[in-house]
């Protein structure tokens, strides 16, 4: 887990922001397939969900160390 926070805390601003709306989209698609039944890796959701917690994590953690500022 330690290599995922470290991917994030290397990433921009943009980049984060672009990589949660790709995540959203993707857990988006994946509610879709556990409604349809269609849902290959069940266990995929649940990484999805805390990868976008990590990066709104990072997001308020840099927010919160630019306001300190």
């Amino acid at each position: 887990m330690a290599k995922t926070e470290i991917d994030f805390q290397g990433s921009s601003d943009d980049q984060l922001s672009e990589k949660l709306g790709n995540l959203k989209r993707e857990q988006f698609n994946l509610r879709f397939q556990a409604a349809t039944n269609q849902l290959e890796k069940p266990s995929r959701v649940r990484e999805v969900r805390k990868d976008i917690a990590r990066i709104k994590t990072a997001q308020a953690q840099r927010t919160a160390a630019a306001s300190a500022k």
